[in-house]
């Protein structure tokens, strides 16, 4: 990598500071063409019928200070954040209209980019990738999404850096609060005889708001390519390696509350170590679980792309674009009173206790095809496109160290199996400009999905999982300009998606497919100073996966399928430019999000208090209706005031409240998380000296006013029987608590 940097960077030093003022217009235009085509079938336009947000590189570059991606979509409508080690660094997710990543439909060019197995998405292991996007497209509810797994509550379209018709070298650095540091340096060629060549690499740390939840991230973008006014031909390769030490337990109820007499009551119940129970006594809202020095996540990750666009004549175009993705590694535990026998169940010593140092491990390959062929007359625009994907995984765990009396094979696996994935799905989509005000969409898709894994879980348990979806996803909807400034449009969507691997291996009932019908309606108001939207949107579900509120042994949602569901409500944005100095922007949703009838399930096991052997193991049923989904809040609203009192000088004041939300689906006020209001500050200034091009100065405050909040958590229920007469079942709720106030400030130097 350090030789391809170097090459780089000559290649930097060798082109001339400014090229002809007309030859960067030429280049930039046929750039901009040319990728249009490159993602032309999966972009949402001006007259798409969907609800859809644009934010540029320019919008991003004031608050990517080290955060992850998630963190800083969080003004978006319908957008909720949240971060495992509390201040955005590590890992962290995002929700829209309710719904987690793991329906969230994300692609990177187009090419698919969520897991194939559990269908999320894990930005830790694409550190500081901000810095090499162009722009990002959030689509709201089904969108426009065609490549990879099906959107249940939004599309995120992210699109990498068109290349600079200049040559360019760019640093930042950056540092703030929890010992959160930056550091990164790009370069490219600029256009040169048709090619160019950019690459990036950056390194990002913190010790985390939660205690020892410290995370060493390191990422590359490494791009080149060539294009002329027809064509254009770009490989890019990149990736990241992360070593993050784990805080997904996440922290008891009653320490998050300092309430001293409900942690005494958690440890009586759950028998920790003294020196746990210390932990649980001391720590405060900053709480880790873990106290192993090498509870650590290390994984690696490479995406290597290759994209190819080329117009025929000013009617027909394609592209097509392949991609491999190498991921491996490894999440390290110690346990302790553990037996033999939960390893290695046919030693003649099974019943041996001692402590354990284990490693589970993640070894996968990813291949993805995608193309489309583009056909465009007057009022006419054709795509006939599709994509093959293929995802190979090995799940694996050693033993690396252990105090049992027996002889243990250290590093030979004690589980092992494997996922076998293929996805394809082709499309016919059409866009009709009716009449000069009213414009039709009409997408359908076809896609077919083959799952099998085989093999034993970390449970030691054989996994025997065979399953085939045939899916079809039609779309279709109108937008009508009434005039200038205003138009109206509505739609209707279908999308169906296959259970991930953890609801197809560790639930004890074989889940079905979902399915959605998504109906959508809006109107915009758009003139020079002023714009204003409403979307009203209806996503009615059969089968909707919902998340239980309960998370698996390695910190993973258990989710269970329910009958009839639905998400509806409305999304309100508007922004006014008052003067040259201040703007104002904000956007709001409202909406119900509601189960109409479900079983919850929990399990009455009953101890012999003199063996501790089991006596019972009953499931105790409750029926609900009309609930709330967990997660899902009734009130969301960000807004953004920007004043610019000096030329390139901006001050931003970003609030963001988040309404009550649900751990699981049992709407009860005492499994939920608090509603929170959050503001953050944001202040830059650039200023251009003769001997630089550019020097950007910017600073983050973070929770500005101090708010002690969460933004998520788990829960879960059992029945505790001390004593015979103790018939109500114990609830244990766990949060992750958000770092107060905090800062980050850093300097860019553009040459």
């Amino acid at each position: 990598m350090k030789n391809l940097f170097l090459f780089l960077t000559l290649l930097v030093l060798s082109v001339s500071a400014k090229a002809q003022q007309n030859q960067q217009i030429q280049d930039s235009t046929k750039t901009e063409k040319l990728d249009e085509i490159l993602l032309s079938a999966t972009r949402a336009k001006d007259k798409t019928p969907v609800a859809f947000t644009n934010i540029t590189k320019e919008a991003l570059e004031s608050t990517n200070l080290g955060q992850d991606l998630p963190i800083l979509l969080d003004q978006l409508p319908s957008v909720v954040t949240t971060s495992d080690a509390g201040a955005g660094v590590g890992y962290t997710g995002i929700r829209v209209r309710g719904s987690d990543a793991t329906r969230v439909n994300v692609t990177i060019n187009g090419i698919p980019y969520n897991d194939a197995e559990s269908q999320g998405t894990f930005w830790v292991n694409m550190p500081d990738f901000v810095s090499s996007v162009e722009d990002i497209q959030l689509q709201r509810g089904v969108g426009t999404s065609t490549n990879g797994s099906a959107a249940f509550g939004a599309s995120l379209n992210i699109k990498t850096l068109s290349p600079s018709t200049e040559g360019y070298a760019t640093t930042t650095n950056a540092v703030g609060s929890f010992g959160t540091r930056k550091h990164n340096i790009s370069i490219g060629s600029g256009i040169i005889n048709n090619f160019y060549a950019e690459g990036r690499l950056s390194n990002i740390q913190s010790d985390g708001y939660i205690d020892r939840a410290r995370a060493d991230l390191n990422s590359y973008y490494v791009e080149t390519g060539f294009l002329n006014e027809k064509t254009s031909v770009k490989a890019i390769v990149f990736g990241g390696k992360e070593e993050t030490y784990q805080s997904w337990y996440g922290t008891p109820e009653a320490v998050v509350n300092n309430d001293r007499d409900g942690i005494q009551a958690f440890i009586d119940r759950n028998y920790p170590s003294e020196a746990e129970s210390q932990n649980l006594l001391n720590s405060g809202r900053t709480y880790n679980f873990y106290t192993y020095d090498n509870e650590v996540d290390n994984y690696q990750q490479t995406h290597y792309q290759l994209h190819a666009s080329h117009q025929f004549n000013k009617r027909f175009s394609a592209n097509i674009s392949g991609n491999y993705t190498r991921g491996k590694g490894y999440f390290e535990q110690y346990k302790d009173g553990e037996e033999l026998g939960d390893y290695f169940p046919n030693s003649p010593n099974a019943s041996d206790e001692g402590d354990v140092i284990r490693r589970r491990w993640l070894d996968n390959d990813f291949f993805a095809l995608v193309y489309s062929l583009n056909y465009k007359k007057e009022n006419l625009s054709l795509y006939l496109g599709g994509g093959f994907n293929s995802y190979k995984g090995d799940h694996f765990g050693e033993v690396i160290w252990d105090s049992f009396s027996s002889e243990v094979p250290i590093r030979n696996n004690y589980y092992f199996s494997y996922g076998d994935k293929k996805d394809y799905n082709t499309y016919l989509k059409a866009e009709y400009n009716i009449s000069s005000n009213l414009f039709a969409l009409l997408d359908l898709q076809y896609r077919k999905v083959d799952y099998e894994s085989v093999g034993t879980s970390s449970d030691l348990v054989d996994i025997d999982v065979k399953e085939s979806y045939n899916f079809f996803n039609p779309k279709f909807g109108l937008t009508y300009n009434v005039d200038n400034f205003n138009s109206i449009y509505g739609s209707f969507a279908v999308a169906n998606r296959e259970p991930n691997r953890d609801d197809l291996t560790k639930n004890p009932i074989r889940p079905k497919s979902e399915s959605l019908h998504d109906f959508e309606f809006g109107y915009k108001l758009k003139t020079s100073n002023f714009y204003a939207t409403a979307n009203l949107y209806y996503m009615n579900y059969k089968d909707q996966l919902v998340l239980t509120g309960d998370l698996d042994d390695v910190g993973d949602p258990i989710r269970q399928n329910v009958d009839k569901s639905y998400r509806a409500g409305i999304e309100l944005q508007t922004g006014y430019k008052v003067s040259e100095q201040l703007r104002i922007d904000a956007n709001a949703t409202f909406s119900q999000n509601k189960i109409k009838d479900f079983d919850y399930v929990v399990y009455d096991t009953q101890y012999d208090p003199n063996t501790y052997d089991t006596v019972s193991y009953q499931p105790v049923v409750t029926s609900f209706e009309d609930t709330d989904i967990s997660f899902s809040p009734n009130v969301i609203f960000g807004s953004t005031l920007t004043f610019s009192p000096i030329k390139n000088g901006n001050i931003a004041l970003l609030s963001k409240y988040v309404g009550k939300q649900y751990l699981d689906n049992t709407s009860s006020d005492s499994k939920s998380i608090d509603a929170y209001f959050v503001n953050n500050l944001n202040v830059s200034y650039k200023f251009q000296p003769k001997w630089i091009k550019e020097i950007a100065i910017n600073l983050l405050v973070n929770n500005l006013f101090n708010s002690e909040y969460v933004s998520n958590g788990y829960t879960y229920s059992y029945y505790y029987r001390p004593e015979a007469s103790l018939d109500a079942p114990v609830t244990e709720n766990f949060y992750y608590p958000q770092a107060t106030t905090n800062f980050l400030v850093g300097a860019t130097l553009k040459f």
